[in-house]
């Protein structure tokens, strides 16, 4: 799936899940809105951080989510490739089908920045 496909298609099914959402799903996806702000630290480590863990837990949605994110933070390649070794180090070689996919993402959307 392409980068903007997919900002659509999540923007698309999070309208549905608050449609049917009680006040627990409505506080959670607030409380993970509010957790990746800037503090004590940036938006950009967070986000790095969110990514690491999205590739340990291998769930593809989450790695690209965070990775867009981490793009909109300014995320440089180096950054991203110690993100990556991290990530590798913790979760060991089984993601490393999930660090492939998030490298040609990274492409897609450094290709999508220089038009």
């Amino acid at each position: 799936m392409k980068i903007e496909e997919f900002k659509k298609e999540r923007e698309r099914l999070n309208k549905i899940i608050m449609k049917h959402s009680d006040t627990v799903t409505k506080r959670f996806f607030a409380l993970d809105t509010q957790t990746y702000q800037a503090g004590a630290l940036s938006a950009k480590q967070k986000e790095l951080m969110g990514l690491v863990s999205s590739i340990v837990l291998r769930c593809d949605d989450c790695i690209l989510y965070h990775l867009i994110r981490s793009k909109e933070e300014g995320v440089t390649d180096s950054e991203l490739i110690e993100t990556a070794d991290i990530a590798l180090i913790v979760g060991g070689s089984i993601t490393i089908p999930h660090l492939r996919r998030m490298f040609d993402k990274w492409t897609e959307l450094k290709n999508m920045e220089e038009k």
